[in-house]
């Protein structure tokens, strides 16, 4: 099962990693290695490129299971991206690969975040047994399963405040995504935009029941494949508005 940084399952076999490394002669090296045996290996040479694939959205096909990276990077180096996924609250195994073998370097490493640490030059198969512990390990730590709404292609993720269409994740606002799990808890129920307005903004909101109809509007754009033509968020006319 995936977990944490990916929010998808995923068999040990079928894990993706992602190598960061400004040296082509590793990558080069490490791809065929891992794609061997049965990884499936994603790269990059430099830290921005590293930290955009890290935080793009996710599908079950593009989700990163294990971070494999150098600490040198052009951009950003590897601690500092080490650092931002840890703050983000990104919990996906780190393996650092660096020439900076010292008991400082190594402490450092691992302080910030990183879960284990070789230093360069390495073998192969030790690297290749580092991965599948990281995974394993990963595999064995997996959170309970949570909780999770869903209808139709739309799934929201309660404790993470995250919606996905087809796995493709959209941005709402904290008023939107409220709106979204209301709707979605009780399908098909009829709210009348003086309803809305005291279950999403509370009695003392003191503005108009049009900031209903901007954020039903707002809403309608970023999930309906149509908004003149919701399939989702329905208009009862004279009444106000339902869910599916």
């Amino acid at each position: 099962m995936r977990s944490s940084g990916s929010g998808f399952s995923f068999s040990l076999s079928q894990a993706r990693i992602l190598v960061v490394d400004d040296d082509e002669a590793i990558l080069e090296a490490l791809t065929p290695t891992l794609t061997q045996e049965g990884y499936g290996v994603v790269t990059a040479n430099n830290g921005l490129q590293a930290l955009e694939l890290m935080r793009a959205p996710k599908t079950e096909e593009s989700a990163i299971d294990l971070l494999v990276l150098d600490l040198m990077l052009p951009g950003i180096s590897g601690l500092d991206i080490c650092r931002m996924l840890r703050q983000e609250g990104n919990t996906i195994p780190i393996l650092i690969l660096s020439a900076r073998g010292s008991e400082t370097d190594i402490v450092v490493g691992l302080e910030v975040g990183a879960d284990d640490y070789l230093t360069k030059p390495f073998g192969i198969r030790e690297l290749i047994a580092r991965c599948r512990a990281l995974l394993r390990r990963r595999s064995h730590l997996q959170p309970e399963e949570q909780p999770t709404l869903q209808h139709g292609e739309i799934t929201l993720y309660l404790q993470e405040y995250r919606v996905t269409i087809e796995g493709r994740e959209i941005n709402l606002s904290p008023k939107e995504f409220s709106l979204l799990e209301l709707f979605m808890n009780n399908p098909r129920r009829v709210y009348s935009r003086e309803q809305l307005l005291e279950q999403i903004w509370g009695m003392s909101y003191l503005g108009d029941s049009k900031t209903v109809d901007v954020h039903i509007r707002w809403l309608r754009e970023k999930i309906e494949l149509d908004p003149s033509s919701p399939r989702y968020i329905m208009t009862v006319r004279g009444f106000g508005y339902r869910f599916g």
